[in-house]
């Protein structure tokens, strides 16, 4: 987290030199001394403020990368970003923003993120951002994509859940690098996941039998808790914001859940939960074992869509064959069932010694049709996401892993239909485990 800052430091010369301004204190003008960061200022974050407006002069924070104004109060991306002449990555996350002018747009473009405001139409212009690697658009109203949209060859990470889309768009289908989508609580997806809530037989848990305890974690869609269930067992139990997250809508997130069934490879989930005093959504699940934690954490700013792992991370054979083989067959059974995780990432996965693993995270999970040519196209951008977990399995691992090395150049492959489905990337990583 960095520090924010007050208006006072700003104002009496104390933060010369900076190169990320953070400011959260009602304001409603852009104040003018931050043009006295000019020579150094790289990241500035103006979110949870009123502000409506970026000034004409912006371009002057000639080393401008990053922009930060979520929760403000803007109607229309600010024009003047597109002529940011360093500008990489703009967040407007939670605006009333209904107009998207080409102008917006830098030429540098790696990074935007719009999530929930109220954008009907992006304009085809979007489709020139040649080195945009993440669009993050969940919560507007969007029933298409431009379909220029294909041209952005770098692009790694969309989201669109939460629109008003009536199928998904076929640009985004055959974009060579995309990994990681979510499309889930549009139109086209609402019949398969009422069906898995209403289906999958997952028993309801009445809030009065549960006793809260410590928080364990909290993510972008939920609050984790320790809990006794009927005064006995120890169990976790996350109550979802019941906001828009991200990735998307946590009634989403819970049918992927309850529809993904029981493997070892995927945290069981106890029941539903019933009758919360605010009305919201939850999920019951036994505790995990303290000996699991995170194999990565989250992609930085600097990354942009690769996870960050912690200096001296290392992993022998046996643990890195073991996890990818336990994540593939994860997987493999979401596939089977009509479910892409779409955020398989190391940051997501549990594991434990021995190369216990456990996928989790459901956010940005969505539904398609088992064996229909989309269905097909979709496995495949997962499959991308699978290589590149691969990759990285394989740079901590302290011996070479010339199997996983050519299953990762398989799953890499450019186009889309090339790549391996998971059955077959499951019994291939079998046969590679020590006897």
């Amino acid at each position: 987290m960095s520090a924010v800052h007050t208006l006072e430091q700003l104002h009496n010369g104390q933060l010369a030199g900076v190169r990320r301004l953070t400011l959260s204190c009602g304001l409603s003008d852009f104040p003018r001394e931050i043009f006295d960061l000019a020579d150094s200022l790289e990241i500035l974050d103006l979110s949870g403020n009123a502000l409506s407006y970026l000034p004409d002069d912006l371009p002057r924070l000639h080393k401008l990368r990053i922009i930060f104004c979520s929760d403000n109060l803007f109607t229309t991306l600010p024009a003047v970003l597109g002529s940011c002449p360093a500008l990489e990555m703009i967040g407007f996350k939670a605006n009333r923003i209904d107009h998207v002018p080409a102008a917006a747009l830098p030429p540098r473009l790696r990074w935007l993120t719009l999530t929930d405001n109220a954008i009907e139409v992006l304009p085809d212009e979007l489709g020139k951002c040649g080195a945009l690697q993440k669009l993050m658009l969940a919560g507007n109203c969007l029933a298409s994509l431009p379909a220029s949209l294909a041209n952005c060859r770098q692009l790694e990470l969309v989201r669109i859940a939460a629109n008003r889309f009536t199928a998904l768009p076929d640009c985004l289908l055959s974009l060579p690098c995309l990994s990681w989508l979510a499309y889930a609580g549009n139109p086209f997806t609402q019949v398969r996941e009422l069906a898995a809530l209403s289906d999958a037989g997952a028993a309801g848990v009445a809030w009065p039998r549960l006793a809260l305890a410590q928080q364990l974690g909290e993510g972008a869609s939920g609050v984790i808790y320790r809990a006794r269930l009927d005064g006995r067992d120890d169990v976790a139990v996350k109550v979802f914001k019941g906001a828009m997250t991200s990735d998307g809508l946590p009634r989403s997130e819970m049918a992927a859940c309850v529809g993904a069934g029981t493997h070892a490879g995927l945290i069981p989930i106890l029941g539903t939960l019933d009758g919360h005093p605010q009305q919201a959504m939850g999920l019951v699940m036994p505790l995990i074992d303290a000996a699991f934690r995170n194999l990565a954490g989250p992609p930085s700013l600097a990354s942009c869509t690769r996870d960050v792992y912690a200096d001296g991370v290392r992993l022998d054979a046996p643990q890195a064959l073991a996890i990818a083989h336990g994540i593939a067959s994860a997987v493999c059974q979401l596939h089977a069932r009509g479910i892409v995780h779409g955020d398989l990432y190391g940051h997501n996965i549990l594991h434990a010694h021995a190369g216990a693993c456990l996928l989790g995270d459901f956010g940005a999970a969505s539904m398609f049709a088992p064996g229909s040519p989309q269905g097909d196209l979709l496995q495949g951008i997962e499959a991308r996401a699978f290589g590149v977990l691969l990759g990285e399995l394989i740079a901590h691992c302290a011996t070479p892993l010339p199997g996983l090395q050519a299953m990762m150049d398989a799953c890499l492959q450019e186009g889309v239909l090339l790549r391996p489905q998971f059955d077959v990337i499951e019994r291939a990583l079998r046969d590679m485990l020590p006897a």
